[in-house]
């Protein structure tokens, strides 16, 4: 293991399961201090224990990232305990319905932006300004290729992922000069507890979200924790603004 996050702090939203455990594990093989942030208290104090149970340093905090004073107490808890916050990966979201636009609802378009991208927004709020005071820091948003591409029947998501891509740029921008690096993963198809619960709900799409792959195969989370990971690296010292689709071919198409 390279402790390339040796006495750093990384903050993980969605921690409880898929790219979110996923890359809280990474930070802390690492050597990071990992604050695991989730709704689901089971999953979310699993990947904590994960982490403490290999000899590292976890802290989980129950959060609801659509409520702005949820978020404002993790990361000023997050502060208390560790003094600092050096990384973030602002992870939590929810899948979309599938429904044509004129189909989607009021109630589920504005659940959709409130978690995958006002959540985002409220996490980067917080998260920034104890990194200015610092002078350093790294933010990577979970993103999709949904958000560089659309997609028949998925609006909301869509919408919401572009808005997390364009909010990235926008951030990225203002804090340029500032010692603070923001970025996005666009992932593709994930193996992750969302998808499976999409295939579960629906077994016919199956064949047709493998067919979305060119290298034939749903992706793993761990590997894009390992892009998430990099990206807050200081081997990534040069990259800012920058969506990364990590998504086996499938915009190259």
């Amino acid at each position: 293991m390279t402790e390339t996050f040796k006495s750093k702090v990384a903050l993980v939203t969605g921690g409880s399961s898929g790219i979110g455990r996923a890359t809280a594990l990474a930070f802390a093989q690492r050597g990071a201090r990992v604050v695991v942030a989730d709704l689901g208290v089971e999953g979310g104090e699993e990947t904590a224990s994960l982490i403490q149970n290999t000899g590292g340093e976890a802290l989980f905090i129950q959060t609801d990232v659509a409520q702005a004073n949820e978020i404002e107490h993790l990361v000023g808890k997050t502060v208390e305990t560790y003094g600092q916050l050096d990384c973030a990966l602002n992870n939590a979201g929810i899948a979309g319905d599938l429904s044509l636009t004129a189909d989607c609802s009021e109630e589920h378009w504005n659940r959709v932006m409130s978690i995958n991208l006002r959540g985002v927004w409220l996490c980067m709020k917080h998260e920034l300004p104890q990194m200015l005071k610092q002078g350093s820091g790294a933010i990577v948003n979970t993103a999709s290729v949904l958000g560089l591409v659309g997609i028949i029947g998925q609006a909301a998501y869509v919408a919401a992922k572009h808005g997390v891509v364009g909010l990235t740029k926008t951030a990225a921008l203002e804090y340029a000069k500032s010692g603070i690096r923001v970025n996005a993963v666009c992932p593709g198809v994930i193996q992750t507890p969302m998808v499976e619960g999409v295939i579960n709900a629906q077994p016919e799409l199956t064949e047709g979200l493998l067919a979305l792959e060119p290298v034939g195969r749903l992706g793993k989370p761990e590997e894009i924790a390992q892009t998430a990971v990099w990206l807050c690296s200081d081997a990534a010292s040069f990259v800012t603004g920058h969506s990364m689709a990590a998504d086996g071919g499938y915009t190259a198409q």
